[in-house]
């Protein structure tokens, strides 16, 4: 039984999937609509959810599942070492394809650094475009680590070479924290796009500890001697592979110095590997405040003028609009916004006429703002607008500064 089972485990694992996919799915109709109607139109379209789900959501969870089983199974059984690989080659190969679909899916410009002005729930990248190149770089060198360690067997591997493994998917294991770290906001697209990186993790600690067992278990000859007595230390240690994930994360670090010093002939900074990650907004360890973004019927140059440098726009503080969307407010868009409502209140008509305007004009201008420089020259255009904006309100309301003062307030 137990046989059949790990000879038969990846097909019994999707069949799971697809069930527990059925389940929710059924459970999702039912609740929603308070019966399950099967009729001849809906069982196709049911029928496509029902593998849509268990296929792409249900079955990465799955495989998360048990790469983290296979993580504390103990033994030497081929069938089981076998069947663990098929798992991690099958999770490289689904996580790199799902990954690529949850982006497709998600709202995340990749193209588009912190300074750039996007369009309503568009979020900014969660890595720095002048850091892809070391954040690749450090990816393929750990796959390209696990790859050796896990395809050539520890006889035919000098341990010095196993450790440099190691140590290239430490880096790696780091870099896939500090991916989970940025992006997780508990939202069903960030935890699939969290996932990969996850059983990246998994995998990486299982193979470290794998590899070390193997090679306590293995015979070894007689221990070499070297005229000097570093040589002999450092080949004792190594030899004692209890030792390895220490001396992996020594080594660790002089081999970052080293793919740092390669990546800066080719351009890259020698801290881009953190700028990668701090050279953002939108997420959690941007530290850059980006532009607002617009949205239909919004004041989009004041919106976006109000994104410039702060000692020029003079940003007052957050401000809530469309009930949920975080903008920076300063008191030319205050006003205008102000302006507007007096517009709609006292000639409807007019304010039809010039939101269609400035709805067909302002929001492409709007997006060819790519900096605080231009954001600097939008609001010091909008400023002579602001005055007419400010005495038509002195002129028809009683009491126009609290008008303005009450734009964008976020209510408690």
């Amino acid at each position: 039984m137990k046989e059949k089972l790990m000879k038969h485990l990846v097909l019994y694992s999707f069949l799971l999937a697809e069930l527990i996919g059925f389940t929710i799915v059924i459970i999702f109709i039912v609740y929603k609509d308070g019966n399950f109607k099967v009729t001849l139109e809906e069982v196709r379209f049911f029928l496509l959810s029902v593998f849509i789900f268990g296929t792409f959501i249900i079955y990465p969870m799955v495989l998360t599942l048990i790469n983290f089983i296979f993580l504390f199974i103990k033994g030497r059984n081929p069938e089981v070492i076998r069947c663990g690989r098929i798992f991690e080659y099958i999770t490289i190969s689904l996580g790199i394809i799902f990954s690529l679909l949850a982006f497709g899916m998600s709202q995340i410009k990749f193209d588009s650094d912190w300074m750039v002005v996007l369009y309503k729930n568009e979020q900014h990248t969660p890595i720095f475009t002048q850091s892809y190149v070391t954040i690749i770089v450090i990816a393929i060198v750990a796959m390209t680590a696990y790859f050796v360690l896990s395809s050539i067997s520890l006889e035919k591997m000098p341990p010095l070479v196993t450790v440099c493994c190691i140590a290239a998917m430490y880096i790696g294991i780091i870099e896939c924290i500090v991916w989970i770290v940025q992006i997780m906001k508990w939202d069903i697209i960030d935890i699939m796009l969290c996932l990969f990186p996850l059983n990246g993790i998994i995998i990486a600690i299982k193979i470290i500890k794998n590899k070390v067992i193997q090679w306590r278990n293995m015979q070894h000859d007689e221990i070499k001697l070297y005229k000097y007595n570093f040589l002999n230390v450092l080949n004792k240690k190594l030899m004692n592979s209890a030792t390895w994930p220490l001396m992996a994360f020594i080594i660790m670090w002089p081999l970052l110095g080293f793919l740092i010093c390669i990546l800066s002939l080719f351009g890259q900074r020698p801290d881009a590997a953190i700028r990668a990650w701090t050279e953002t907004s939108d997420w959690r360890l941007s530290q850059r405040i980006s532009p607002p973004s617009v949205y239909p019927d919004g004041h989009y140059l004041c919106t976006v003028a109000a994104g410039g440098h702060k000692a020029i726009v003079k940003p007052l503080r957050r401000g809530i609009r469309h009930g949920h969307e975080d903008i920076v407010v300063n008191r030319q868009l205050c006003v205008a916004n102000a302006f507007e409502q007096i517009l709609e209140e006292k000639t409807p008509r007019l304010h039809r006429i010039i939101r269609n305007f400035y709805d067909k004009y302002g929001f492409p201008l709007s997006k060819l703002i790519h900096s605080p420089y231009t954001a600097d020259l939008i609001y010091m255009l909008m400023k002579p607008l602001e005055w007419i904006f400010l005495i038509v309100l002195y002129l028809c309301d009683v009491k126009p500064e609290n008008r303005i003062a009450v734009q964008y307030i976020i209510k408690k």
